[in-house]
């Protein structure tokens, strides 16, 4: 059973205890997906309610009628990536889609099962009309051997996540390994553009919904990361990214993991490729569980392009934040575009 504290507030978001050593978090809504970074413990549990309308416009989603993608997304073999053919495919479906189905990639279900979810979500089904929902925790993977818990349970999740973790940052590896061949890129030697220490895993649970006045599970945005590595673990559909002005549904193949280009990737390919605008809708017969993996560069190694002024992640980082505090929503990289 789980003990709920009284929640306080401090500075823009609530905070209550959940289970021993967890924290919980409910974000206001000036919250977006890359503004919250809150390092504070080594996981957050996330009651996330956004409003439908942030403070100021956010950016047009651009988009028409939803078709299904299942046919249409490029797929990746990651066994086969060193192949010269595998290498033109992923540099095809990285300048033309800017994410792809991953395939031969080793287990992904590592984190099936995980008792950290509560599938009531009683949090949510309280929550009001025209809103954007979802419900999940936040894992900074470098911080998880500091973790010392007395609770089997969550000593196990922890052992569990570190092995997913490892895993998911070879898989990074090695793609953006393929992926540097194919741009020629000069990287600074003894920097990880793909820092192992920087990835952070998020489990999300969006709660089923007949009612399409309740809004999106996450709202139209791009990710700030190198690359994404996505685990839409009960293979229940929901994910839509924008190709040339229309909406495209992302549904779940056993399995297989979806990857898509973040910011930093599109900075570091100078342009080249493209980090992928994406949302999420309400299932209306299911609830959705989606296990993602994020990784960054390290965060002082310098970003350089012809396109944007020379920056750090950690720069950018802090500028999605001021600009989600000040404007309501992430602005992204026209913040460095050269003038």
């Amino acid at each position: 059973m789980i003990n709920r504290l009284t929640p306080t507030f401090e500075g823009n978001h609530l905070f209550s205890m959940n289970m021993p050593h967890l924290q919980v978090l409910g974000a206001r809504h000036d919250w977006s997906p890359d503004a919250y970074l809150c390092r504070r413990s080594f996981v957050h549990h996330e009651h996330v309610i956004l409003a439908a309308t942030p403070p100021s416009p956010p950016p047009d989603d651009g988009g028409d009628q939803i078709h299904e993608a299942q046919d249409l997304l490029p797929v990746i073999d990651l066994e086969c990536l060193n192949h010269d053919k595998n290498n033109i495919k992923l540099d095809e479906a990285c300048k033309q889609w800017g994410l792809f189905r991953l395939v031969n990639h080793g287990p992904s279900k590592l984190l099936s099962g995980t008792p950290i979810l509560t599938p009531s979500g009683t949090a949510l089904k309280r929550a009001p009309q025209n809103i954007n929902l979802l419900e999940g925790f936040n894992m900074t993977l470098g911080q998880l051997s500091q973790f010392q818990s007395q609770f089997p349970v969550l000593e196990s999740f922890r052992l569990s996540l570190m092995e997913y973790g490892e895993h998911l940052t070879r898989i990074a590896t090695t793609l953006f390994e393929g992926i540097a061949k194919n741009l020629d890129l000069k990287l600074q030697p003894s920097r990880s553009y793909v820092a192992e220490s920087t990835g952070i895993v998020r489990v999300y649970r969006y709660p089923k919904s007949s009612n399409y006045n309740v809004g999106l599970g996450l709202e139209v945005h791009t990710d700030s990361s190198v690359l994404s590595i996505l685990n839409q673990e009960n293979e229940v559909s929901g994910l839509e990214v924008l190709k040339d002005d229309q909406w495209l549904t992302v549904k779940p193949i056993s399995n297989t993991l979806v990857v898509n280009l973040g910011d930093m990737m599109q900075a570091i390919s100078d342009d080249k490729y493209k980090s992928v605008t994406h949302r999420v809708k309400l299932n209306n017969k299911k609830q959705r569980i989606s296990i993602c993996y994020f990784v960054f560069p390290d965060e002082d190694l310098e970003i350089e392009s012809s396109k944007y002024r020379t920056f750090t992640y950690s720069e950018f980082r802090a500028q999605v934040q001021q600009d989600n505090k000040i404007a309501g929503y992430k602005v992204g990289l026209p913040r460095f575009e050269r003038t």
